[in-house]
C-alpha cells in the first residue's frame, strides 16, 4: 500500500474517509467541494478544530485538474492517498483509514454526496451534545430536494427484491410493506430518531472510539451489506440518531442498474448477510 500526505496537517478531531474504484470526477469534485465548505464551517464555528481526509484509491482515481486537492487545502483540511493496494472491497478500503484515524470523531463518506455547508457544525454538536450516540445518519435528499428514506427496518427477502429489481409501476401492491421497511411513518425532516435499526453507508459519523470498538466494516463484504451490517452491530456498543439537522444530497442508485456484476456482488454479500443475522423470508 501506497501512502501519500497531500499535507502535513495531524489527524483532526474530525477524520474522512473516501473510498474511490474508477469515480466520476465531477461528482468526487463536488464532493470535495462541499467538504471543503463544510469543514471551513466548522472551523470558523469550533476555533481549533480540524479535519483530515482519507482518500482510499481502490484504482481507477483521476486526476483533478480543477484543484480538487486545493479546495481541500484552501479549507485547512489535510489529505492523506491510500492507493497501490488493489480494488480490495468498499469496506476494506475504509478499514485501511479507520486503523490511521486518532480522530474524536471519524465520517465515513461516499464520493456522490454534497454535504450541506451547515452539515459538519450541525453534526459535532449534536453528538458533543449527546455522548450516548456513537453513529449519527444525515437527512439524505435526492438531486430534486426529495427526502430519500435510507434509514431501514431490518430487510425480508421480499423487502430487497421488490426495493432492488421490480420496476417502480410493478411496486404498487408492495407500497404498504415498502413504507414500512423504510420508516416512511418516522422519518422526516423535522424530528430526531433515536436507534434506526439500519442506516446508510453513504454518511455515517461515528465516534471514532465506538467505530474502531466495532474494528470496522466487516471485511467479508466486497460490496453490498456493509453497511447495514455494520449498522446492527453498532447498536451493541452505542446508540443510533438521526438527526435531520444534519443535510446531505446523495447522487446514487441500485444494484440493479449497474448491470450483471453488480447484481452477482448484491445476492453474495446478502447471502453473507442472512447467514450472520438469520434469513427472514416475509
Amino acid at each position: 500500500m501506497t501512502v501519500t500526505a497531500v499535507s502535513s496537517m495531524d489527524h483532526g478531531v474530525v477524520s474522512v474517509s473516501v473510498v474511490v474504484f474508477h469515480p466520476d470526477r465531477q461528482l468526487l469534485a463536488r464532493t470535495f467541494a462541499s467538504l471543503a465548505e463544510a469543514g471551513a464551517a466548522l472551523a470558523q464555528a469550533v476555533p481549533g478544530t480540524s479535519i483530515h481526509l482519507y482518500l482510499v484509491d481502490n484504482g481507477g482515481m483521476p486526476d483533478m485538474p480543477d484543484g480538487g486537492f486545493a479546495v481541500l487545502a484552501r479549507a485547512g483540511i489535510g489529505c492523506t492517498v491510500l492507493g497501490g493496494h488493489g480494488n480490495v472491497g468498499y469496506g476494506r478500503g475504509h478499514n485501511l483509514a479507520i486503523a490511521l484515524a486518532s480522530s474524536r470523531y471519524h465520517l465515513v463518506l461516499n464520493p456522490d454526496v454534497d454535504i450541506e455547508p451547515g452539515a459538519l457544525v450541525e453534526a459535532v454538536a449534536f453528538l458533543d451534545a449527546h455522548p450516548e450516540a456513537g453513529l449519527l445518519t444525515p437527512a439524505i435528499v435526492d438531486d430534486a430536494g426529495q427526502l430519500q428514506y435510507l434509514c431501514r427496518q431490518f430487510p425480508t427477502l421480499t423487502d430487497l427484491f421488490v426495493r432492488g429489481f421490480l420496476p417502480r409501476a410493478a411496486r404498487r401492491p408492495f407500497e404498504g410493506r415498502l413504507a414500512r421497511y423504510e420508516m416512511r411513518a418516522q422519518i422526516n425532516e423535522r424530528d430526531t430518531i433515536w436507534d434506526p435499526p439500519i442506516v446508510s453507508g453513504c454518511f455515517m459519523l461515528f465516534r471514532t472510539d465506538v467505530l474502531k470498538k466495532l474494528a470496522g466494516f466487516d471485511a467479508r463484504y466486497f460490496l453490498y451489506f456493509e453497511d447495514y451490517d455494520l449498522s446492527l452491530r453498532a447498536h451493541d456498543v452505542a446508540r443510533v440518531v438521526y438527526a435531520p439537522s444534519v443535510r446531505v444530497l446523495h447522487h446514487g442508485g441500485g444494484a440493479s442498474r449497474k448491470g450483471l456484476a453488480h447484481i452477482r456482488m448484491f445476492l453474495a454479500s446478502a447471502f453473507k448477510f442472512y447467514n450472520r443475522f438469520g434469513w427472514k423470508w416475509l
